[in-house]
């Protein structure tokens, strides 16, 4: 037996008799459509105000409503937020799915189920409280049409009396949740209260799971990291949006409008500072990002996987005519139209090398809601630093789910609009030529229409180094050399890697993103379970700085985490480190779409090391089970 395997059976076996407080996955199951998202934010919330970190995850399905969605709520008092593989505590609420969910669960398990459904029937090894949703619902809301929604209030109702979470702490996360409908919160705190009657009634706590107040999250909020991408936009000065819409994407500029429509309105005249347009797809959104960036305006865009394919030829114009640009992808999974709804981080080498021809675009690599807003920032001063589009490469784990967070700081630096030729620098130079390196650098001086400086023809066709047309060998080759000088220059300025160095470590982990979560919780089994020690380099931005290097020869093997299945990000490393160094790169790859876990990591770390990993013989086909396999 692994030792791994061997850790998580005494865990099992300990859950059975003891107290499991602070430390546990909840996973709800419901359909689509179902008003069920407000009642799963109130568990979340619950939690948080009683002091307990904890993550959410939505999975749900891309096209009609009526169809299965799960919700995992997991509490962790060691502050883990990466998404656990193990449901602890199922909410069985869709027929459809309700048994499958309930026959992935681990022994020592809970469910709360609806009780038409029978779901006791099934396993004697699990801890089952049936509910009559239905009946209980019928007196609270007397109108018919909308019990539907009101009923999956009564679960969080349920859970806190099973749990122990405090009753007006549920009503304080309803009141936050549902804001100024006074009358959805009368009818929601009602099916609470008859959910927390009902349980309090009819059950005998058996499952060993409890919530009990701690002081961790003083402070903290809940965000997505597509709205806190949002803020840092307009914390940084966009005065121009284009987009179209794409999930999951979509919700980034949404966010925008509302945050520009409040704060970005000229107080004398009434009238916006800012322009939003949705354009008429994709290509026609980083277009217009191009031209406003041309004339002077900070311009972004938002998309997808599907939407950067469509960018390709735009985004070879933006870094051959060396216009700013700044565009997320929030990354789905793929090909072609793929699982909208599910998250990966499989668009870097496409991002990396967009554009036919020899292009090399930066990338920025957010793993939390803070750097999403910070990283927003980060990538206007970029693009205006180096005249080149720059990609901030979240994911739908990401954007799309709520993170807990501490408050974001408001910035100090000034603005840095780059390389704005001014009358001195034009009076020191003598001469001015639209793409001359007159620095070394490779970054030109540029000028913005209307500034009073010389005005310049932009092409996205040959041109020498004063912006002229030009088919000449010599002046495409020393154009194209110093686009790439650029691009080393760029490796100094991006964000640094966090790098956490352990002294008798022969193993290196490195991940970036929303794998960072998993890929720490892992190095925390490595070490209990198995006395393996780990460094960490999480990498935060592409082209890569000098510190890659050292890490990868500080130690004797590094595994690259990483959710895609052609190990994108090891591709581009090893163009970028000598055949020695590649030989050291290993791959963990996790892709069938659900947000990664820190056991998968684990187990195929040790796996690769030698060690003896049991297969599971759970067949686990539902969409929304744990382990996803």
């Amino acid at each position: 037996m692994s030792p791994t395997d061997q850790a998580v059976q005494e865990q099992q076996a300990a859950g059975k008799s003891q107290r499991v407080v602070n430390d546990f996955s909840i996973q709800v199951a419901t359909v689509n459509g179902s008003g069920s998202q407000t009642a799963n934010m109130v568990l979340l919330r619950s939690i948080l105000l009683m002091g307990v970190p904890v993550s959410g995850k939505n999975m749900f399905p891309s096209n009609i409503a009526g169809l299965p969605t799960w919700y995992t709520i997991r509490a962790s008092k060691q502050h883990y937020i990466a998404r656990k593989k193990e449901v602890d505590f199922l909410i069985a609420m869709n027929a459809e799915t309700a048994k499958e969910d309930v026959m992935t669960l681990e022994p020592g398990a809970a469910v709360v189920y609806d009780e038409p459904l029978k779901l006791n029937a099934l396993r004697s090894d699990l801890t089952f409280y049936p509910v009559p949703f239905d009946k209980l619902v019928a007196p609270v809301c007397p109108d018919a049409k909308l019990r539907r929604l009101v009923k999956n209030m009564i679960y969080p109702g349920v859970l806190a009396k099973i749990l122990g979470l405090e009753m007006k702490l549920m009503e304080q996360a309803l009141g936050k949740q549902l804001g100024k409908k006074a009358k959805a919160v009368v009818l929601n705190a009602a099916a609470l209260k008859a959910g927390w009657d009902y349980a309090e009634a009819n059950f005998v706590k058996q499952d060993p799971f409890f919530i009990e107040p701690m002081n961790e999250t003083a402070g903290k909020i809940l965000i997505e990291g597509n709205q806190a991408a949002a803020i840092g936009c307009m914390m940084a000065g966009v005065t121009v949006v284009a987009w179209y819409p794409i999930t999951p994407s979509s919700s980034l500029c949404e966010s925008l409008i509302g945050y520009m429509k409040k704060y970005r309105i000229d107080k004398a005249t009434g009238k916006a500072t800012f322009a939003i347009v949705q354009a008429e797809d994709e290509i026609a959104s980083l277009g217009m990002v191009i031209g406003a960036s041309w004339a002077g305006a900070r311009s972004m865009t938002a998309t997808a996987g599907p939407g950067i394919s469509l960018m390709g030829e735009f985004a070879g114009l933006a870094y051959y005519a060396e216009t700013p640009a700044v565009i997320f992808d929030v990354q789905r999974v793929g090909p072609s139209t793929g699982l909208p709804t599910r998250t990966a981080q499989g668009d870097l080498l496409q991002v990396a090398f967009l554009s036919h021809g020899d292009t090399h675009h930066m990338m920025l690599f957010p793993s939390s809601v803070e750097e999403c807003y910070e990283m927003a920032q980060d990538a206007f001063e970029l693009a205006e630093h180096f005249q080149t589009p720059v990609f901030v490469m979240m994911d739908l784990d990401l954007g799309m789910n709520n993170w807990m967070s501490d408050g974001f700081k408001y910035p100090t630096k000034p603005i840095n609009r780059g390389k704005l030729l001014t009358k001195e620098t034009l009076e020191r130079l003598g001469t001015w030529g639209r793409y001359a390196d007159v620095d070394g650098d490779g970054i030109p001086y540029r000028t913005i229409p209307g500034d009073g400086m010389p005005a310049y023809f932009a092409r996205g066709s040959g041109h020498n180094a004063k912006g002229q047309y030009s088919e000449r060998p010599d002046d495409y080759v020393e154009n194209m050399d110093r686009l790439a000088r650029k691009f080393e220059t760029a490796r100094k300025y991006v964000p640094k890697p966090v790098i956490q160095s352990h002294p008798n470590a022969k193993i290196g982990f490195l991940g970036y993103g929303t794998s960072h979560f998993a890929t720490e919780e892992s190095r925390d089994q490595l070490r209990e379970e198995t006395k393996v020690e780990t460094s960490y380099f999480r990498l935060r931005a592409y082209p890569f700085n000098e510190e890659l290097v050292a890490f990868i020869d500080a130690h004797e093997r590094v595994y690259v985490i990483e959710q895609n299945r052609d190990a994108q990000l090891l591709q581009l490393m090893k163009l970028d480190v000598t055949p020695d160094r590649q030989k050291k790169l290993r791959s963990v790859l996790h892709y069938n779409g659900l947000p990664i876990d820190a056991r998968s990591i684990t187990d195929d770390v040790l796996a690769q090391e030698g060690f003896e990993v049991a297969t599971k013989t759970a067949s686990r086909v539902s969409a929304g089970t744990a382990g996803g396999e």
